[in-house]
């Protein structure tokens, strides 16, 4: 990596990395600087209303706290949610790691592997329906 990145991992309870972006409610925030380790700087605390799973079905979404940073990651994520971060400038990405400190060194080393494809099955029944 060669420039500043702010990185933030979705977090679930049990600190491992989220498996859905879209539902995730933390959000540990790290400050990278080219040639340094990552180091957390902050978390970013949602609620059901401000999650991306609610927030990216908006006609017209509000910027969001994950616009903020530079990369999001997390175990899935919906091609709305991913649109809607990208027109902000936020790349969102997914992985298999769970471990949250590893998946960002992973990715400063450009070695992030992979995540599952998002499962649209796990967004039915809630009321809304996904803006592609």
């Amino acid at each position: 990596m060669d420039e500043r990145k702010l990185i933030a991992v979705a977090v679930r309870e049990d600190g491992t990395v989220s498996p859905h972006a879209g539902r995730a409610l933390l959000w540990a925030v790290y400050d990278v600087w080219p040639g340094q380790p990552p180091v957390q700087a902050y978390a970013i605390q949602l609620n059901e209303q401000t999650c991306l799973h609610v927030w990216h079905t908006r006609v017209y979404p509000e910027r969001h706290p994950l616009h903020a940073v530079d990369v999001a990651i997390a175990g899935s994520g919906g091609e709305g949610v991913q649109r809607r971060l990208a027109e902000r400038q936020t790349l969102l990405l997914t992985t298999a790691e769970q471990d949250v400190d590893k998946a960002v060194a992973d990715y400063c080393a450009g070695t992030l592997a992979a995540g599952l494809p998002h499962d649209e099955r796990e967004c039915l029944g809630d009321g809304h329906a996904h803006a592609h």
